[in-house]
């Protein structure tokens, strides 16, 4: 609902600024110690940051409300989206968008945690669940940079705007494309704020998507083997549908006005 999400809200923003919070039956403040304000900048950053890998690689539509919150925040306390680029870049690589190279002396492990991998006790996780996370977390930066915290002040830019998405897209369509990585986070990523960025950029945003069609998802095609052509076969139709319609669709749970009414 649009009132408790304002609650949320509110008390981050509170306890950011130096306020007295009610939590779990006692009062917190950042000023009861020097460093306490840049501690919960940096653990709360830090949990936006799972909120994305957990939460919405599970759930899709909760990726707006966390966005909103996230935008809000960055708004009045930069701080927090500074530590959230810095921890969402090194659990996603591909929100940059980089493709760590291995080194020269670097074991496999480290390589695979530079990629993003989880790794515990020298075992890998599955690739179902690596792509999962990375989704989640593409899908929450997708959601965050067309999201404006709607009872904020309207004046000044989006802290982390749709420019930045632009950017993205740009910068990833530059890169030699992985199997299975590049096609789901090209998919999410359109999926989310494609409808915005068309808005947006117009014809510039319509040659993007036509080079897709035509140059990009060959290159991607190359690089795939027949067992991880899933992702690929999904963006494949998503990208001729909007091309076909001269339409990106609205997201799935994208907040509507009514929401805050809630």
């Amino acid at each position: 609902a649009g009132s408790k999400l304002r609650e949320v809200f509110d008390k981050i923003n509170n306890l950011l600024s130096g306020k007295p919070v009610q939590t779990e039956g006692q009062t917190v403040s950042v000023t009861q110690h020097p460093q306490g304000l840049e501690f919960v900048c940096y653990k709360l950053a830090e949990k936006f940051v799972r909120h994305g890998e957990g939460e919405v690689s599970f759930h899709h539509d909760s990726a707006f409300p966390i966005a909103v919150v996230l935008s809000g925040i960055w708004e009045l306390h930069p701080r927090v989206g500074d530590i959230f680029l810095a921890h969402l870049h090194k659990k996603c690589p591909y929100s940059v968008p980089f493709y760590p190279a291995r080194k020269e002396g670097t074991s496999v492990e480290e390589y695979q945690r530079m990629l993003g991998y989880e790794v515990h006790d020298s075992k890998v996780e599955e690739q179902d669940h690596f792509l999962k996370r990375m989704s989640g977390m593409i899908r929450l930066y997708a959601a965050i940079i067309q999201l404006r915290w709607p009872y904020g002040n309207k004046q000044g830019a989006h802290p982390h705007g749709l420019s930045y998405g632009w950017r993205w897209l740009a910068q990833m369509l530059n890169l030699e494309p992985l199997a299975d990585v590049t096609a789901m986070l090209l998919l999410d990523f359109l999926e989310v704020c494609g409808n915005a960025l068309m808005k947006q950029y117009g014809i510039q945003f319509w040659k993007t998507m036509f080079f897709i069609q035509k140059s990009y998802i060959p290159r991607i095609e190359a690089v795939t083997s027949s067992g991880q052509m899933g992702c690929l076969s999904r963006l494949k139709n998503f990208v001729q549908k909007c091309l076909r319609a001269e339409e990106i669709p609205l997201p799935k749970g994208i907040l509507t006005p009514s929401f805050w009414r809630t």
